[in-house]
């Protein structure tokens, strides 16, 4: 993973500054591609290794769902990031996560943060490129996604 990881670091870095024309319409076609291939049940490293950001409506939704008041599910559940502020997971894997079966028990209800997860076309693949990097060593669909771009694009 590590030559890899080098390799598409280096990728990912250099369309920051170098734009190919048509790359967001390349990164649609790939991230279809990914998930025709991609079982996130096989890994849910994403829940065991990773935590989400739980915004207010996410604290709100999910804390009325165990007849909870939104101060007892963080108080439970949660802490807030120094710097950020931002509401996060105690522990992980996620408290959520069923270990045996890979499946969330909270799915209908989860986070937006995981509902969007990874994030491939949330945003203009060079504004995202950041969490690319990141997820990449997490996450088998972000992986293929940049090798997919790789092979699409070619050397950039």
């Amino acid at each position: 993973m590590n030559t890899y990881r080098s390799k598409f670091r280096y990728f990912l870095t250099r369309l920051e500054t170098v734009k190919p024309r048509g790359l967001d319409k390349l990164a649609l076609e790939a991230d279809k591609e990914v998930w025709q291939e991609t079982d996130c049940l096989a890994c849910a490293n994403c829940c065991k290794t990773m935590t989400p950001t739980f915004t207010p409506q996410d604290i709100k939704r999910i804390s009325a769902h165990f007849n909870q008041t939104p101060e007892e599910f963080k108080e439970k559940w949660l802490y807030k990031e120094r710097g950020s502020g931002d509401w996060m997971n105690k522990k992980q894997p996620c408290q959520f996560l069923d270990l045996k079966t890979n499946m969330c028990n909270i799915y209908e209800i989860r986070p937006a943060d995981c509902a969007g997860f990874p994030h491939h076309t949330k945003k203009h693949f060079t504004e995202w490129v950041h969490v690319y990097k990141q997820n990449v060593e997490y996450c088998p669909a972000t992986f293929k996604l940049v090798e997919k771009m790789m092979e699409k694009v070619g050397k950039v």
